[in-house]
């Protein structure tokens, strides 16, 4: 007849299991293998741009043609155009406007460099182009870096787990049966990143966490490919400061120019760059989102709504962008479709956004007269933050969490500590189902034999 162990023996035997399945749940957690992979897709101006200048340029002045000097320049011409912060001098800010410009073609239906520009996206893939504006100007220049911070933290590891996809972010998008090189080349590359990330880390679908601009890129990725494709390769999707509507702010934009608050920049100087821009038309307010009735320019000779924007654009002398506008941004955004994926939404709020502008008989070649400040997170409308919130709400297939942070404004959102906690949660619960699987794998429940 056989003993029952002895109590120490028990107590000895319980400690190395739970021990060992501690252990390897720890190193589940710091694994590459427990992880889906991240992309990271920064907003607008959110990474490096780099430029070079063909002997098709023609400068504008002789500081432009000087302009920038053999030390700042690489080995074949490419320097960083932005962020560089000799913009913030008027000299140079003209210069770095007209090589900004893009030209809409309506004959090809497409937009382009200025001629003579030449520009590149460097980094794809790496998160390297996102951290810093100016790797010389760290401090004055971060972007990502605290939130790259905050997911290595967990056991991310660049180019491995996590990923980098930014762009031309002065391009936009357009309906499928209008030409959009730029573009369409983006939403392919970063489908293919999107595949390989998931293959490099066994199949696993990725993450999608997306800032500002990124997030209206992403959702017409989705909704671009077939539900079985979202299903193999998108496990979720976290939208951050998301301008699903657009923004107020983008009319100031258009009408006066708008410095960011960066001081010393003359707004005229930079305007006819930014009306220039593919994406600043997409970002324009929606009507479907901010209707067709309330004011949101109002001048001596007329009020603007939503729907107006043509008009809007015809009278501030930007007549050029009316045809774009209509055709290649309206159809894109007559309806905000559920990309049918799971779906976290960061926003801020409680920041004053401008909600209404007001033009005096001084005309657009002025700031506003006065402004009507809303709610928002400082750059884009609350009513637009939570668009997808209202459209999306009675989906039953469109999962959907709403994070709204008081405080955290449109780029604080990325270094904020709240925020992060937030991001940081949400990415530990999406990953929380390979830890319960490895969990699983460890799981020993032993039947210790004992006799009568």
């Amino acid at each position: 007849m056989k003993s029952s162990p002895p109590l120490f023996t028990l107590k000895f035997l319980y400690y190395v299991i739970f021990t060992t399945k501690m252990m390897l749940h720890m190193l589940c957690l710091a694994s590459n293998s427990a992880l889906h992979p991240i992309i990271l897709v920064p907003g607008s101006g959110g990474n490096i741009l780099e430029a070079r200048l063909t002997p098709n340029y023609k400068a504008s002045t002789l500081i432009c043609k000087l302009y920038p000097g053999r030390l700042q320049k690489d080995k074949d011409g490419w320097y960083r155009i932005w962020f560089d912060p000799s913009v913030v001098l008027a000299p140079y800010t003209k210069c770095f406007a007209e090589r900004m410009m893009l030209y809409y073609d309506p004959v090809s239906d497409d937009y382009f460099n200025a001629p003579g520009v030449e520009t590149r996206v460097p980094h794809f893939g790496s998160t390297q182009s996102l951290l810093y504006l100016d790797p010389n100007l760290k401090s004055l220049s971060t972007y990502m870096a605290p939130l790259v911070e905050s997911l290595e933290e967990i056991g991310y590891i660049d180019s491995k787990t996590l990923f980098g996809a930014p762009y031309d972010f002065r391009y936009g998008l357009a309906p499928e049966n209008h030409t959009c090189h730029t573009g369409s080349k983006y939403l392919q590359d970063l489908k293919d990143l999107i595949e390989n990330a998931s293959a490099l880390n066994g199949g696993k679908p990725v993450i999608i966490l997306s800032h500002s601009l990124g997030g209206l890129y992403v959702h017409q990725l989705l909704l671009r490919n077939t539900p079985s494709w979202r299903q193999k390769f998108i496990k979720h999707f976290i939208a951050l400061s998301t301008p699903w509507g657009g923004t107020v702010q983008e009319m100031l934009t258009f009408a006066s120019g708008y410095t960011l608050g960066v001081p010393l920049v003359k707004p005229l100087l930079i305007r006819e760059e930014q009306r220039s821009s593919e994406s600043n038309l997409w970002l324009m307010p929606c009507p479907k989102i901010f209707g067709h009735f309330k004011p949101l320019v109002i001048t001596p000779n007329a009020n603007y709504t939503a729907k107006d924007i043509p008009k809007f654009l015809d009278d501030i002398g930007f007549s050029q962008g009316v045809h774009p506008y209509r055709t290649r941004i309206l159809p894109m955004v007559d309806r905000l479709r559920a990309p049918e994926v799971p779906v976290t939404c960061i926003i801020g709020s409680g920041i004053d956004t401008i909600e209404t502008l007001f033009y005096d008989a001084k005309g657009f070649d002025k700031q506003p007269s006065s402004i009507i400040w809303g709610d928002g997170d400082g750059t884009v409308n609350l009513l637009s933050l939570l668009a997808a919130q209202a459209e999306w709400m009675n989906e039953s297939n469109q999962p959907l969490e709403i994070i709204n942070i008081k405080g955290v404004s449109h780029t604080s959102v990325l270094s904020d500590r709240g925020s992060l906690d937030q991001i940081i949660r949400v990415v530990s619960d999406v990953n929380s189902h390979s830890f319960e699987l490895a969990n699983s794998l460890v799981e020993m429940k032993p039947e210790l034999e004992t006799t009568k």
